[in-house]
């Protein structure tokens, strides 16, 4: 089955980390695995999952439980990716829950999901756990930071006949809570390891003359003109004060964090993703768990809480071949932080700033999605037959639950819209928008 998984992913041979939870899962109850390296540590613990799934039994087998909605929408597409045959659901705040238990009425081999919802639906009963025999509990350190203590423990006290566990962290857990039931796990600790790329990152920082830091970032900003940016922010209620200033300046921007609806944090996420937006304003949810491109510049607005929060701020740039800065902004009584090693170049900004030309990228909503049968080819085709579009001037396409979006080049835009005004998607009318 593993080679088949390996051919439907495009991947030739598996990583040492992959082949040493692979192997630790033939001996070992419980396994604690360590791993900076989201994408190849979700098929690190996928694999030694599927392996112990039953075509035959028709129940849940497999729990995930997951900090954020973004992540486990991510698990979700790679167990889909590896065309297993198995049916896998996902469950998440901000979704229907009407859908949910739809879903669950037949239940899947594999269900992932956040703490909160998947304890509700067990207080609903909406899906039986004396099948469920092996649980997930992916950054696992992050679901603690965001206090999701008492529905785990609530969960994990349903699954009587839990025989294997995996618990997997980019940090390095002092104690593991006794709620886990994880007991003398084999730990894989591949923290230390460094990614063996030419990635380089640059570190820089700006010292404000007060402590108004705001005027400094509008300016940092406009020096790095498009490239694909971050700000990092401690605090949901910053994130708002910076993107209150990027508006009055019209500079077109999106934010992220936890006090959002999840549509709204998808949507931002999305035109990200597909360059609408060059820049994100984020709290930590954003540092690490995110499906977002190579970024170019990590802005810590806030200076970072911890050297680990530093690390995963900083490792959304500069990965693979790529480079890039990290800029630290001091307030006029702010100091570097302690656990830097040398101190970094100072960045000078010019005297008078320019403000960056417009995102080269606007994104169109599309009323309709996977469940009302329309798929991204659909999509295509629509927007470069009857929009008249070249292939070069449309961007990434995604297609969600219920909706979808589309990135075009902002100069057609408008000409696009005009042309699809009456135009239907396989015989379905269907609202075709810029954006909001």
């Amino acid at each position: 089955m593993i080679e088949k998984i390996l051919g439907n992913l495009k991947i030739e041979t598996l990583n040492h980390m992959q082949l040493a939870t692979l192997e630790a899962s033939k001996t070992s109850n419980d396994i604690l695995l360590l791993s900076p390296k989201k994408k190849k540590k979700t098929l690190g613990f996928l694999l030694p999952m599927v392996q112990r799934l039953d075509p035959e039994n028709k129940n849940v087998q497999a729990l995930i439980l997951v900090p954020s909605r973004e992540l486990a929408l991510q698990i979700e597409q790679v167990f889909k990716q590896m065309g297993t045959g198995f049916k896998i659901n996902c469950c998440y705040g901000g979704h229907s829950t009407r859908e949910e238990k739809k879903n669950l009425s037949h239940p899947p081999a594999v269900l992932v999901g956040t703490p909160g919802r998947i304890a509700y639906h067990l207080r609903n009963q909406t899906f039986a756990t004396s099948g469920i025999e092996t649980l997930v509990l992916d950054e696992f350190d992050k679901s603690l930071e965001f206090g999701f203590q008492e529905d785990m423990s609530y969960i994990i006290f349903q699954l009587k006949k839990l025989r294997k566990r995996i618990l997997t962290s980019a940090t390095n857990l002092e104690v593991i809570p006794d709620f886990t039931g994880v007991d003398e796990p084999a730990v894989l600790n591949f923290l230390h390891e460094k990614a063996p790329t030419k990635a380089s990152l640059k570190l820089k920082y700006l010292q404000a003359p007060d402590n108004d830091k705001l005027q400094m970032l509008l300016e940092l900003v406009c020096k790095l003109d498009n490239k694909p940016t971050l700000v990092f922010c401690n605090h949901r209620d910053a994130v708002e004060r910076i993107s209150m200033l990027l508006a009055e300046h019209s500079l077109a921007h999106g934010i992220f964090h936890g006090g959002m609806d999840q549509e709204d944090r998808e949507r931002a996420l999305i035109k990200f993703r597909n360059g609408s937006y060059r820049m994100l304003i984020t709290t930590d949810l954003a540092s690490r768990g995110l499906d977002i491109p190579e970024i170019e510049a990590v802005i810590h607005y806030q200076l970072p809480s911890s050297e680990d929060v530093f690390t995963h701020r900083n490792g959304r740039t500069a990965r693979m071949n790529a480079s890039g800065t990290a800029f630290l902004m001091l307030a006029i009584e702010d100091h570097l932080p302690e656990f830097l090693t040398e101190k970094p170049e100072e960045e000078t900004l010019p005297e008078h700033f320019v403000l960056p030309t417009e995102a080269p990228w606007k994104t169109l909503y599309i009323g309709a999605g996977k469940k009302e049968k329309i798929n991204k080819m659909d999509i295509v085709g629509t927007l470069l037959q009857k929009g008249k579009l070249l292939k070069e001037e449309l961007g990434l396409v995604e297609v969600l639950d219920h909706f979808s979006y589309a990135a075009v080049k902002s100069d057609k835009v408008d000409t696009v819209l005009d042309l699809l005004r009456h135009e239907k998607i396989k015989n379905k009318k269907v609202k075709i928008d810029l954006s909001r």
